[in-house]
């Protein structure tokens, strides 16, 4: 494969296959953010279900597990999402400027510090907002319908 420069014609197959390729990476991310929020409050609230059934309101905290767990995971696919997002624009910024080379048409990769990408994830409203709002309801369920 040539890192020397090629002359690609934005409509030509190739290009819209791959960018199809990422969009599609794109979307399977944020799916699989959306899954992990749906997947988090249905554990929780069936462990909140179990412990309330028991009685034993001290155990609550459990719950609090698969929280973090899918916040780690939610942040992961939000990652992944922003470095798919990050390759298809400097993909298309490379089309654009005419300094795409076949290695760019055939790499379909994150672009961008996947740690970095995590920490912003987890900063994001779309992250922190929901975990701690379920974090908050925890306690919240803890201490006055179980205890």
């Amino acid at each position: 494969m040539s890192e020397e420069p090629i002359q690609i014609d934005p409509e030509a197959a190739s290009i819209q296959t791959h960018l199809g390729i990422i969009q599609n990476v794109i979307e399977r991310m944020s799916s699989n953010s959306t899954n992990c929020k749906a997947w988090c409050v249905t554990l929780v609230a069936a462990v909140l279900v179990i412990i309330a059934d028991k009685g034993k309101p001290d155990y609550a905290w459990i719950a609090l597990l698969p929280t973090v767990v899918f916040l780690a995971l939610d942040a992961y696919y939000l990652a992944l999402e922003k470095g798919f997002r990050n390759s298809y624009n400097q993909f298309v910024s490379k089309l654009r400027t005419g300094s795409l080379t076949e290695i760019d048409l055939y790499s379909v990769m994150p672009v961008g510090n996947m740690s970095k990408l995590q920490l912003d994830a987890v900063k994001s409203f779309s992250v922190w907002g929901f975990y701690i709002s379920l974090g908050v309801l925890i306690g919240v369920t803890k201490w006055i319908a179980l205890g």
